[in-house]
């Protein structure tokens, strides 16, 4: 039987002890890389590949309630430098995509500024912070293909209120250099290459082939609603991935991607009454 509080993990106590595991266990995750077989994407061009597989388009700039602007600004200041590593890569037949290793270290030196960054459920400023937006909107377009994700973290998929048709899976993908990565391998018999840039406050982003793959894709939410625990709101669904015939526009599979139960991370009062479930 325990008594009291549980002990916190070293990692929890604050942003300190997190920075530090979080160094630990990026040193063991490169060790282990550079002993690995995989053979990572390297190759960058500057003509596009001539198919588009799937694009995404989305706002950099959120505003509202208890949003600090400057960390807002600063979160676009630094999607812009990463979008420019990603740019015009090209992912081979058998090569692995690894987010940290094609945009490299957040640091001040390079430019980058303090965003938002997520550590055990809560918000605070971070050299490099935002870049989970990123990650995130290129999860969406590898769902969106027959790419093979084999590194994937999530976080919160509740960071800010709905503006508009809810979109799924808006957010939710977790980066944090180095661990937790992003990752996903081309086990098609052709490249694929990623374009990204941004513009006039909004992120573009394109996953792009040689030629048509001979199946398309969606994704789907189903029972989206919100649920109080405690003192604290959730959002609930579950995302599929669903996989359709190029041919026939016959659904062929569809596959569980999120479990999502997602604490809501903006004020509680900004969430659709219509929505919540008791």
């Amino acid at each position: 039987m325990r008594f009291g509080k549980e002990r916190k993990l070293f990692c929890e106590i604050s942003p300190t002890t997190y920075a530090i595991s979080e160094k630990k266990e990026s040193l063991i995750k490169y060790i282990k890389d550079l002993m690995s077989d995989e053979k990572v994407a390297r190759d960058k061009s500057r003509k596009k590949l001539r198919n588009v597989v799937a694009e995404k388009h989305s706002g950099l700039i959120k505003r509202g309630k208890d949003i600090d602007p400057v960390l807002q600004e600063n979160k676009a200041i630094n999607i812009g430098l990463a979008c420019k590593k990603l740019n015009g890569l090209v992912i081979h037949p058998g090569e692995v995509f690894s987010f940290w290793q094609s945009i490299g270290s957040t640091s001040k030196r390079r430019g980058y500024r303090d965003g938002r960054v997520l550590i055990n459920g809560q918000l605070y400023p971070g050299v490099g912070g935002g870049l989970c937006n990123l990650a995130n909107t290129l999860h969406n377009l590898v769902l969106l293909s027959p790419l093979d994700v084999t590194e994937f973290h999530e976080h919160s998929d509740a960071l800010a209120p709905d503006h508009g048709e809810r979109v799924p899976f808006s957010a939710g993908t977790s980066v944090s250099y180095y661990y937790n990565d992003y990752r996903f391998k081309n086990n098609t018999d052709m490249d694929v290459q990623l374009i990204f840039w941004v513009a006039d406050e909004q992120l573009h982003a394109e996953l792009r082939s040689e030629r048509q793959f001979p199946f398309t894709y969606s994704i789907s939410e189903e029972d989206h609603h919100f649920e109080r625990e405690g003192d604290e709101y959730y959002r609930i669904s579950k995302i599929y991935k669903n996989t359709f015939s190029r041919e026939t526009g016959e659904l062929v599979k569809k596959e569980l991607v999120l479990d999502n139960h997602s604490k809501v991370l903006f004020d509680h009062s900004e969430i659709p009454k219509e929505l919540i479930r008791e």
